[in-house]
């Protein structure tokens, strides 16, 4: 699980309280994933001070969340995915990886554990790695308001659920072998497997709006 500082969009994105949660969605993200059963090792890498603290206060023995300080190279807002894709396999030993993210709060421990197994699953029925997504079936179209994804001909506005369904990564979690960010500098092989996750579960903060709509949902339906 990366994080860095210097968010540019939401301050302090990963750190700041959240819901009234202290250690921010980090603290949100780390308490899910150490609930997980299928997870041999969570690793975060990052160069942030304050996110090395909230692991630390979360996992003091370090025995489950290991923080492993990323180069600061790596850390930039012009810093290349594929460049951090291809540094994974530097710090992670372990034969197959989940890439997530703080940014995905309502991913809980049982959504992870059941990716995970899917994941296993579907190895064995020819795939190579697992994409979560949001299915999405609406009118879409270009910076030039041309039809993006259905025949706007005759029936110029059928129905949404009539529609071709597209798949938006919602960045919940990227599943694959070591061996396939090692060879290919990615985190999913030429055949993934889609799976399908709702809106609220697909919610990702990239914004500050997002953070505010998060902080509501996160108190409606998940605060204790």
């Amino acid at each position: 699980m990366p994080t860095r500082k210097g968010s540019q969009r939401v301050k302090s994105k990963n750190t700041r309280p959240f819901a009234g949660v202290e250690g921010g969605i980090l603290a949100v993200k780390l308490r899910q994933l150490m609930q997980c059963q299928t997870l041999q090792r969570i690793v975060l890498s990052t160069n942030d001070e304050e996110s090395m603290e909230v692991a630390r206060r979360m996992d003091p023995s370090g025995e489950r969340v290991q923080v492993i300080v990323r180069p600061d190279h790596l850390c930039l807002d012009t810093t290349a995915l594929t460049d951090l894709i291809a540094y994974v396999p530097e710090i992670v030993t372990e034969s197959h990886i989940i890439w997530g993210h703080t940014t995905t709060p309502f991913i809980d421990a049982a959504e992870y554990d059941r990716g995970i197994a899917l994941y296993y699953e579907k190895l064995a029925a020819g795939y190579d790695s697992l994409i979560s997504v949001m299915p999405l079936q609406n009118f879409l179209l270009d910076a030039q308001a041309n039809v993006f994804n259905y025949d706007a001909g005759a029936n110029r506005w059928p129905r949404t659920q009539d529609l071709p369904v597209l798949y938006e990564v919602n960045h919940a979690m990227f599943i694959t072998s070591r061996e396939i960010y090692r060879k290919d500098s990615n985190r999913v092989g030429v055949k993934p497997f889609l799976y399908e996750q709702d809106k609220i579960k697909s919610f990702d903060i990239d914004w500050q709006d997002d953070f505010l709509i998060a902080e509501a949902i996160y108190d409606k339906l998940f605060k204790l």
